[in-house]
């Protein structure tokens, strides 16, 4: 156990340590000086006194009006002094610090938070991060749209594809003349636009699928989702009507973790016999897996 001396010692010097903190609580605004007081102000002068009185003493203390060093140090304390009283959020700070001496370590940060601390406003920097993210987002999709056009054109199909489209379009004669490739040229291009919008899997980039749009549509898709979800309880959950077309293929699709395109490139045949399976129902999926891995063993 320590002696009492040493703990009579210890906690002097922890008050000395406060002590020393909670001078700096005002000083870290106008040094060891009051910044009212800088400015020749009362606590309770109002934005126009404050102001008045600083253009008259940096006007006398001005380096350009007034050659003496101390008049220029003067200059620059009062500079300092109206920069935190101008500002109604550090004037409040620095008021609530002359008043709370104690509370240092609050009044220090809120010091250099207000200081150091962005102003900017917390909406301007949201949506000026989605735009940024947005245009990003945009030139990715036409970036690896254009790589897909790409490398679709090189792959055989599609050039026969082409070529069975400028045979079609010009009756089966082909221009052997003189600046023909030329002509050809335009030609194919003309047809490749077309046949671009045949392509799967590389769709043109949207508008609509951008962050930043669907941020600004987000109240609409979730009212969306919940009137949808509404309906499908009100139809499914409490009238016991039979499921619709679309909802059962959703349910089918949904069932088998089967995506969109992969159901829409299904022909009509094949998604007809999947709906009438009723795949949703946990006991009708669990047969047809066990028939799934049947055939499989079968074919081997």
């Amino acid at each position: 156990m320590a002696p009492p001396v040493t703990k009579r010692w210890c906690w002097a010097l922890i008050l000395l340590f406060l002590s020393l903190f909670v001078q700096s609580s005002t000083a870290i605004y106008c040094g060891a000086e009051d910044c009212y007081a800088l400015l020749g102000v009362a606590q309770d002068a109002n934005a126009s006194d404050i102001k008045r009185s600083y253009y008259k003493l940096s006007l006398q203390h001005h380096p350009d009006k007034n050659p003496d060093p101390e008049s220029k140090k003067l200059f620059v304390k009062i500079a300092t002094a109206y920069e935190i009283l101008k500002d109604n959020e550090t004037r409040a700070q620095y008021d609530y610090a002359i008043e709370h001496p104690e509370e240092v370590f609050y009044n220090t940060a809120q010091y250099y938070r207000a200081k150091y601390g962005h102003k900017s406003d917390p909406r301007a920097v949201l949506v000026g991060l989605l735009v940024v993210l947005s245009a990003f987002q945009y030139l990715n999709n036409v970036a690896r749209y254009n790589e897909a056009i790409a490398t679709v054109k090189r792959t055989p199909a599609y050039k026969n594809k082409l070529k069975a489209l400028e045979l079609e379009r010009t009756g089966g004669v082909t221009n052997r003349k003189k600046g023909s490739k030329q002509i050809d040229k335009k030609l194919q291009e003309e047809l490749s636009s077309e046949l671009d919008l045949q392509i799967k899997g590389a769709e043109k980039p949207s508008v609509w699928d951008l962050l930043g749009v669907r941020f600004i549509l987000l109240p609409y898709t979730i009212i969306k989702l919940l009137v949808w979800y509404s309906s499908w309880v009100w139809r499914y959950k409490v009238k016991k009507a039979p499921y619709s077309w679309e909802d059962a293929s959703y349910l089918t699709r949904r069932s088998l973790s089967v995506s969109a395109d992969a159901w829409t490139n299904l022909d009509e045949y094949r998604k007809e016999d999947l709906v009438e399976k009723r795949l949703w129902e946990k006991q009708n999926l669990e047969n047809y897996f066990a028939e799934m891995r049947k055939e499989s063993k079968r074919r081997r």
